[in-house]
């Protein structure tokens, strides 16, 4: 079955973000939190960073209409240079304002808020922000 997902690098902060969006959301993991240490050790390759052993390898959290948020640490000691870029938006279709308020408020703690949420020109309550970790979301609420 086709899917659409985000997929999100963080350098080394994976977990707590991923804890955050879990709590803002409501939703529950769909498998647990898989590990650097769950990789099988393979001849070919030196041993990991024993400082890395226990970051993110891979998580998944549902978040609205059966999009999912999936998410890895990229450190350093990997060869990862993780930037986080202003191209990039998580864009949330919310079903009510209210919900668009209660997840506008949730994610905008700690964060900046670029526009408030208002009522735009092409019909709908429309908001957007950056949350603590650096990234983007827009909510497009129709009216």
């Amino acid at each position: 079955m086709a899917r659409v997902s985000t997929y999100l690098n963080f350098p080394r902060e994976t977990e707590a973000a991923f804890l955050f969006y879990q709590q803002v959301f409501g939703t529950t993991f769909t498998m647990p939190i898989k590990r650097f240490r769950d990789i099988p050790a393979h001849p070919d390759q030196p041993p990991m960073a024993a400082a890395d052993l226990d970051l993110v390898m891979h998580v998944e959290l549902p978040i609205l209409g059966g999009h999912l948020l999936m998410g890895t640490d990229a450190p350093e000691s990997m060869g990862f240079k993780v930037i986080m870029g202003n191209n990039q938006y998580i864009n949330l279709e919310t079903d009510t304002r209210q919900q668009t308020e209660e997840l506008f408020a949730a994610l905008a703690e700690g964060g900046v808020v670029e526009m408030p949420l208002q009522d735009m020109f092409w019909g709908a309550y429309f908001g957007s922000l950056t949350d603590k970790f650096g990234l983007r979301w827009m909510f497009n609420c129709a009216l």
